[in-house]
C-alpha cells in the first residue's frame, strides 16, 4: 500500500514536539513545585539554583542528555541538554524522561532499608538501620552459599550500558563471591541470535545519523515512531533527503504509518519474506557475486556425504596453514583447483566457483561431491517461489517482485529487524533471512547500510575488566530461561547444582518483567527462592516480593559512565541532588557488603572515600585502561558534555562492519567483554555465514535460513491440545509510555492512559467474541491471565491479542501479564555459551491466548 506523506522537517517536527510537551506538562508541572517548595525551603531562606547536566538511562537506549535545574536541594524541572557535538542529535529526550521528578518525590519512593514481616507480595516490612539490614542480608547469603554452594546466589543487573560503575559493582561482588550473574540481553529477550550466528557478534547497529545516507529502509516489526522517541526524527528527514520507508508488520504501527508503503505479513512470517526476496535476487542476478566470494562463506565447499564444510586438511594436496588460530578452521573453495582458505584473508580470486558439483579427492582416497554454500541456497530457496511466499506471509506475489528488485537497485539499503518481531522461537531464522537481503546486494560496512535492530542498551563500547572482573577471576554465568525452565540436555552452560536458592537483583523489576508463566512469583512463595534481595529506589513488584529491600540512588542522585549502541557518545551521570532519605548508590551497597562478606573484598571499592569520589575514581582507571573507543578521552571531557567514541571509520562513524569490509579485517569484530577466543569460534571460516553445520543446525534442518511457523515447535509441542484450544498470538508490544516497567507510577504517563491497561483487537475478532470499545476483558491461557480495557482497532492483524507490557502487577489487581508466556528455549541458541553474546533468547511472543469479556471491572 503506497501512500502520499506529508513531509515534516526537523524545525517543524521540535516545534510540535516541544508545543506538546508544554501543554500535558504544565499543570502537573506546577503543582509539583508549589509541592516541593513547600516542603523544602524555610521561610525567608536564601534560593540556591544550579543546573546540573546529567544522562537519562531507564534502558530504552536513549540516553538522553538531560539539565537538572535545582533550587535549594530540589529538582524542579528536567529539560533536554542539547549539548551533542553534532546538531543533529539535538535535543534527545522525552516526556518520561523530563517526568523523572514524579518518581523521584513521588509516593513509592524507598526512604530507608527494609527487612520482610509477612508473606511474599503481601507488601509487610518492617524498617531498619543500614547496619542491621547489611548483617542480616550477609549472613543470610553466607548460611545459602555454605548450603548449597555460592553459585546457587543469583544476580541481575539491568543492564550493563546504563551503568559501568554502578552496575559494574554489582557484577564485580558476585565476581569476588562466586555467585552465579544472569545476563539481561537474553534475558530481555533482546539478543538478536541471527547476528552471532551469521557475523559471530552480538549485535551491530548503525548510528541514527547514518539513517540520513540510507536511500532505501526496510523495517520489519520496528515501531521506531513508537519506542525510539529520540531518534525518530532521523527516519522522517532520512524520507525528506530521499530515502523510501517501507514497513513490514502484522500490525498498522505509528511507524507504518509514517512509510511510503506500508506492507501487511503475517505474524511470524518475515523468514518467508526474506527467503522470497533473495530467491529473485538471485534468480535475476541482482547480487554482487563479488561481495559474496570476497566477504561470505558462499564460495566454500559443503560435503554432500555428511554436510559438513571441507576442511583443507581433509582434501589430498591441501593442507591447514600452520598460522590459523585454534578457534578457526580453513576450508575449501574451487576456481578449477581446490583452494584452502585462510579464515583471517580476505584474498579469494574472483574467478572461484559459486554453483555446480564438484568430485573431491579425500586423503584417505575416497571420493565425495562437493557443492559451494551458494548453490545450496539457491537449492533451499526453490520452496520459496513468490506464489508459496505469498500463501506463507500473506505479502501479494508482485509485490514481493517489485520490493526485491527495489532492494537491490537502490543503494545504500538498511534493514531494521525489530526486538518483537525477533522475540520468537523461530527468531534467529527470521533474522538470519532477512540478513540474505543486504549481504547479496553488499549493503554491508557501508554509510547509511546494513542490518540493525536497536534493543537494549546493553552494548559495552570500552574495556571494563579492571573494575567488572576484579584480578581476573573466572565468573560463573548461566542464563536467566533456565532458572524458569530448568536445564536442558543440550543447555552448554553450567547449571547450579543445586539450582538457585537466592536472587539480588534491582532496577529491572523481574516479578513482573521476567516471570513467565507465574514461575518466579510461585518459587518464591513456595520457598523453593529463599532469599530475595533488590536494590531499587522505589517499591516496585519485585520489592514487596523480597526479603530485603534496599534503598538505591536514582540515577540523579549519584555518579556514573552511560554508554549505548544507538548513538556514538561516552556520558557522565552526575548527581544533581543528595540521595534522598537513606539512599546510597550500588557502589555503597556493594563495597558495605563484600566487607562483610570477606573484609579483602573491600579493596576493591575505593574505601575510605566517599560514593561519588570513588565513582570517579572508577571512571578515570575505566578511561586510562579502556582501550581504542575511548583513547584519549578524560573524566574533566566528560564533565563538560559528552563525547565521542572513537572508530577506524571517517569522522569516527558507527558504522557496523566498517573495519571488516574497509580494512579486510577478519570476521568478527570483538564483541566487549567477551574475547575473540571466544566469539571467533561462531564464524570459523572468519567471513559472514550462513551454513552452519554444527549438529544441533543439521538435526534441525537449518543449516540454511528456513522458514518455519510459529507455534509448531513451542506451544503445540509443549501441549497438543493447544491447537485448538488457543487461536489468538499474544503480544506483548513495548509501551510509549513506559520503559518496560520503569516510569508503571508515573502520574503523567498513567493519565494520558486513562490509567487503564488496553487489550488491542482486530474489529472482526471484536464482533466474533462480543467485545466492544473500553469492554474489560480477559486475556487468559492455561498458564495465567490479565484483564484489561479493549481496544477494537483495524490496525491489528487478525487472531492477533496486544497487550502493553510493563504494567506493576497493581495496577492488574494483582495478576502478572507474563504469567501467559513460557520458558522456551530452542536448541540451535545452546550451540555455544557466552553470555549475552551466543545463549538462549527469551521468547515473549510465542505465547497463544483467548480472549472474552470479563464484565464490568470489580
Amino acid at each position: 500500500m503506497e501512500k502520499k506523506r506529508f513531509r515534516l522537517n526537523r524545525r517543524q517536527f521540535l516545534k510540535m514536539s516541544a508545543a506538546t510537551g508544554v501543554l500535558l506538562g504544565t499543570a502537573g508541572t506546577a503543582q509539583f513545585v508549589k509541592k516541593a517548595a513547600a516542603a523544602g525551603q524555610a521561610k525567608g531562606a536564601p534560593v540556591e539554583f544550579k543546573t546540573v547536566r546529567t544522562t537519562c538511562s531507564p534502558n530504552c537506549t536513549g540516553a538522553c542528555g538531560m539539565l537538572a535545574k535545582v533550587e535549594n536541594g530540589q529538582i524542579k524541572a528536567i529539560t533536554q541538554a542539547s549539548d551533542y557535538p553534532e546538531a543533529e542529535y539535538n535535543p534527545r529526550g522525552c516526556l518520561k524522561g523530563i517526568s523523572m521528578i514524579n518518581l523521584i518525590y513521588g509516593p513509592d519512593r524507598l526512604k530507608k532499608p527494609m527487612i520482610r514481616s509477612g508473606a511474599p507480595g503481601k507488601g509487610e516490612f518492617r524498617e531498619a538501620s543500614w547496619n542491621e539490614t547489611l548483617d542480616y542480608t550477609t549472613n543470610k547469603l553466607k548460611e545459602i552459599a555454605a548450603k548449597y554452594g555460592p553459585e546457587s546466589i543469583g544476580v541481575i543487573f539491568q543492564v550493563g550500558g546504563t551503568g559501568y560503575v554502578q552496575k559494574g559493582a554489582v557484577i564485580s561482588l558476585a565476581t569476588l563471591a562466586g555467585w552465579s550473574l544472569h545476563h539481561p540481553y537474553d534475558q530481555n529477550g533482546d539478543l538478536p541470535m541471527f547476528f552471532p550466528m551469521t557475523f559471530g557478534v552480538q549485535s551491530e547497529e548503525a548510528e541514527p545519523l547514518e539513517w540520513l545516507n540510507s536511500r532505501y529502509i526496510a523495517v520489519f516489526g520496528s515501531n521506531i515512531m513508537a519506542t525510539r522517541l529520540p531518534d525518530a526524527h532521523f527516519l522522517v528527514e532520512a524520507q525528506n533527503k530521499g530515502a523510501k520507508l517501507v514497513v513490514f508488520d502484522p500490525n498498522f504501527s505509528p511507524t507504518a504509518a509514517k512509510a511510503d508503503e506500508y506492507i501487511y505479513v503475517k505474524s511470524s512470517s518475515d523468514a518467508a519474506v526474506g527467503l522470497g526476496l533473495a530467491r529473485v535476487i538471485i534468480e535475476e542476478k541482482l547480487y554482487d557475486a563479488a561481495f559474496l566470494t570476497t566477504y561470505t562463506d558462499m564460495p566454500l565447499l559443503i560435503r554432500s556425504d555428511n554436510h559438513k564444510r571441507l576442511k583443507a586438511e581433509e582434501v589430498q594436496g591441501l593442507s591447514k596453514p600452520a598460522d590459523v588460530p585454534a578457534y578457526r578452521e580453513a576450508y575449501v573453495a574451487y576456481n578449477g583447483q581446490f583452494l584452502a582458505v585462510h579464515p583471517e584473508k580476505f584474498e579469494l580470486p574472483g574467478d572461484v566457483a559459486l554453483e555446480g558439483e564438484i568430485e573431491v579427492t579425500l586423503k584417505t582416497g575416497n571420493k565425495i561431491k562437493a557443492k559451494p554454500a551458494f548453490q545450496l541456497l539457491k537449492e533451499s530457496l526453490s520452496n520459496y517461489t513468490p506464489d508459496k511466499v505469498e500463501t506463507m506471509s500473506g505479502i501479494p506475489k508482485d509485490t514481493l517482485v517489485r520490493i526485491a528488485r527495489e532492494m537491490a537497485a537502490t543503494k545504500p539499503l538498511h534493514v531494521v529487524y525489530g526486538a518483537s518481531n525477533y522475540q520468537w522461537y523461530h527468531g534467529d531464522l527470521k533474522g538470519r533471512a532477512l540478513a540474505l537481503i543486504p549481504v547479496l546486494t553488499g549493503n554491508i560496512g557501508k554509510s547509511g547500510a546494513g542490518i540493525s535492530t536497536y534493543a537494549g542498551q546493553y552494548k559495552i563500547r570500552m574495556k571494563l575488566a579492571d573494575w567488572w572482573v576484579p584480578e581476573g577471576k573466572p565468573q560463573k554465568w548461566f542464563p536467566w530461561l533456565y532458572v524458569l525452565h530448568g536445564p536442558t540436555k543440550t543447555m552448554k552452560a553450567k547449571y547450579p547444582a543445586h539450582g538457585l536458592k537466592a536472587l539480588i537483583t534491582g532496577w529491572g523489576n523481574p516479578f513482573d518483567q521476567h516471570n513467565m508463566a507465574n514461575k518466579l512469583r510461585e518459587m518464591t512463595e513456595k520457598g523453593d527462592l529463599e532469599f530475595v534481595v533488590t536494590m531499587d529506589f522505589q517499591m516496585t513488584t519485585s520489592g514487596r516480593y523480597s526479603n530485603v529491600v534496599l534503598p538505591a540512588a536514582s540515577w540523579y542522585e549519584k555518579t556514573e559512565l552511560v554508554a549505548t549502541p544507538v548513538h556514538p557518545y561516552l556520558q557522565l551521570q552526575q548527581p544533581a541532588i543528595k540521595p534522598l532519605f537513606e539512599a546510597h548508590s550500588e557502589l555503597w551497597i556493594a563495597r558495605e557488603l563484600a566487607k562483610r562478606l570477606n573484609p579483602e573484598f573491600e579493596n576493591h571499592y575505593f574505601p575510605g572515600i566517599d560514593e561519588n569520589t570513588a565513582a570517579e575514581k572508577v571512571i578515570e582507571m575505566l578511561l586510562k585502561t579502556g582501550g581504542p573507543t575511548v583513547a584519549g578521552i578524560t573524566l574533566d571531557q566528560l564533565k563538560k558534555g559528552p563525547v565521542r567514541f572513537k572508530s577506524a571509520a571517517p569522522g569516527n562513524r558507527q558504522i557496523p562492519f566498517y573495519e571488516q569490509i574497509n580494512l579486510k579485517k577478519p570476521f568478527p569484530p570483538v564483541s566487549l567483554p567477551a574475547k575473540i577466543e571466544q566469539t571467533g569460534q561462531f564464524v570459523k571460516s572468519g567471513r559472514i555465514e550462513f551454513y552452519k553445520d554444527e549438529d544441533l543446525f543439521l538435526e534441525a534442518g537449518e543449516s540454511l535460513p528456513v522458514h518455519k511457523p510459529p507455534f509448531e515447535e513451542s506451544e503445540y509441542a509443549l501441549n497438543p491440545a493447544t491447537r485448538e484450544k488457543y487461536k489468538f498470538a499474544y503480544i506483548t508490544r513495548n509501551s510509549i509510555y513506559r520503559v518496560h516497567s520503569t516510569h508503571s507510577n508515573n502520574v503523567w504517563m498513567n493519565e494520558l492512559q486513562d490509567g487503564k491497561p488496553r487489550v488491542w483487537l482486530n474489529p472482526q475478532d471484536a464482533r466474533a467474541k462480543g467485545i466492544k470499545e473500553d469492554d474489560y476483558v480477559e486475556v487468559y491461557n492455561d498458564r495465567g491471565k490479565v484483564h484489561g480495557h479493549a481496544i477494537v482497532d483495524p490496525g491489528v492483524g487478525q487472531n492477533v491479542v496486544v497487550f502493553e507490557q510493563g504494567w506493576w502487577s497493581r495496577y492488574l489487581n494483582g495478576e502478572s501479564f507474563n504469567s501467559l508466556t513460557y520458558p522456551f528455549i530452542k536448541p540451535t541458541n545452546e550451540v555455544y555459551f557466552v553470555p549475552g553474546v551466543w545463549s538462549p533468547n527469551t521468547a515473549w511472543n510465542e505465547c497463544l491466548c483467548d480472549v472474552r469479556k470479563a464484565g464490568d471491572k470489580q
